[in-house]
């Protein structure tokens, strides 16, 4: 199982990016993009269900970014708009909550991570 995430990098308070998740070696019901900045902990932002039906958002980012999947390629997208500096921070993708109906936690499998950095 394999969960490769691009799409980070520098933009503007304000920009816009998208980032992508491409799992290989199954599917899964349920995946996720996290984020940690600097000197916090991890901390949940989107979640979706294998048929794109169910979205999960935190609070934080709601309004602003949108989560979305191709079941075909085995692909997650987060888009990120209205980007804030306080939006900096490595994000992951994830795949599979541990607990089946708590997608907001903690999963199994882990992407290496994808740096986004909004300047002010």
């Amino acid at each position: 199982v394999q969960l490769q995430a691009s799409g980070g990098g520098l933009v503007q308070a304000g920009g816009s990016l998208r980032l992508s998740c491409a799992a290989s070696g199954r599917t899964f019901s349920v995946m996720g993009w996290f984020r940690q900045a600097p000197g916090k902990e991890r901390e949940f932002v989107a979640a979706i269900s294998w048929g794109g039906h169910t979205t999960y958002l935190s609070d934080s980012v709601k309004g602003r970014f949108a989560i979305s999947r191709d079941s075909a390629k085995n692909t997650v997208y987060l888009q990120m708009n209205s980007l804030k500096p306080e939006d900096t921070a490595v994000y992951f993708c994830a795949a599979d909550p541990v607990v089946r109906d708590s997608p907001r936690a903690e999963y199994k499998y882990w992407g290496q991570g994808t740096l986004v950095t909004v300047s002010s």
